[in-house]
């Protein structure tokens, strides 16, 4: 599933929020969060940017999305990220009551979903969002792997 059935690519908007970012010295991390097939808010890193340790795409996407919502409840609404959320991350998106979760590229060294500590397997997390790992995942995997082979 890519495309909601208003015919909005959340993805390739996530992806291009994690472009706007590498092209900001970032990593290349973006997501998006849609409602009844509208989009919400959209977010690329900006941890360097911000000078805050917290501001992760997902985190500012939530943020905006909760503000326009009025509501720090997203019930209902569904959430695309190029790559595997962190633990702090999962567990916003768990607290935010997220109802489905789209990743890109899984994350063995920093996800909390299907890898690490894998929160929402967790008998205490109070809230699992439907979760489909692997959407754009060759797009997403090597975006950052160009960024941090620049690095380098």
């Amino acid at each position: 599933m890519q495309a909601n059935s208003q015919g909005i690519d959340a993805m390739a908007l996530a992806l291009a929020e994690a472009r706007a970012a590498a092209q900001r010295g970032e990593v290349p991390v973006g997501a998006v969060v849609v409602k009844d097939g509208a989009v919400l808010a959209s977010a690329g890193n900006r941890t360097l940017e911000d000078r805050d340790p917290t501001a992760h795409a997902e985190m500012l996407a939530l943020r905006a999305a909760a503000s326009a919502l009025g509501s720090e409840r997203l019930t209902g609404c569904d959430l695309y990220v190029t790559l595997e959320p962190c633990p702090m991350c999962a567990g916003a998106i768990s607290f935010a009551r997220i109802r489905r979760l789209y990743f890109g590229a899984s994350d063995p060294k920093g996800g909390a979903v299907e890898n690490g500590v894998r929160l929402y397997a967790s008998p205490t997390c109070h809230h699992v969002p439907e979760v489909y790992g692997g959407m754009r995942e060759g797009e997403a995997a090597e975006m950052l792997r160009g960024f941090f082979r620049g690095r380098r």
